[in-house]
């Protein structure tokens, strides 16, 4: 039997230099859910053209457009590298030169080139849910994503602060605190 072998991780991107590569309307949709979750990301888009939707966005935010074709230059100081053109020479081109150097890469619809891809996130305050379908199935991780969306519950943040205050509050070890944090929480996962 199949299984997704990836290994879930929640970066802190404004810590990170984000290279988009396109400025259609795949590269749009990148930037728009990558600045939801993470307003505060430094991105750089690097195009031809941009469409309108995309440079209004990058206002918003901090993100810097760069009206030029790709030159491998680009990567200098970049972490992450997402690439959505619609040209297959130019994504391997880019895939390559990030393989080279070690930064992860995602060209948008090729899973043979991607070190990672971008899953359906569901944010409601401080608890952040992804999902991932191993890149076979982008719409079954959006309809995964509304479904969690209604059921988690819009007050699940003051959950999360009060346990953190009540964490502060326990005595005793590291095995003793997570066991008392366990027994205080069996009640949210009962049906």
């Amino acid at each position: 039997m199949e299984r997704n072998n990836l290994y879930p991780i929640f970066l802190k991107v404004k810590q990170l230099n984000v290279l988009i590569v396109g400025g259609g309307f795949v590269a749009e949709e990148k930037l728009t859910f990558l600045l939801k979750s993470s307003p505060d990301a430094c991105v750089t888009l690097v195009s031809p053209m941009f469409r309108e939707g995309t440079v209004s966005l990058a206002k918003k935010g901090n993100v810097t457009l760069v009206k030029s074709k790709y030159k491998k230059h680009f990567l200098k100081g970049k972490h992450i590298v997402v690439v959505t053109t619609d040209k297959p020479k130019v994504n391997k081109k880019v895939y390559k030169h990030c393989r080279k150097k070690s930064i992860l890469v995602n060209v948008a619809d090729n899973p043979p080139l991607c070190d990672f891809y971008m899953g359906g996130i569901v944010t409601k305050g401080n608890v952040k849910v992804a999902i991932s379908t191993n890149g076979k199935s982008p719409t079954t991780a959006k309809r995964l994503r509304q479904f969690f969306e209604d059921v988690i519950p819009e007050n699940v943040d003051d959950l999360v602060k009060n346990l953190n205050e009540y964490r502060k509050t326990i005595k005793g070890d590291f095995e003793e605190k997570v066991e008392k944090l366990n027994e205080f929480t069996k009640g949210l996962i009962q049906k």
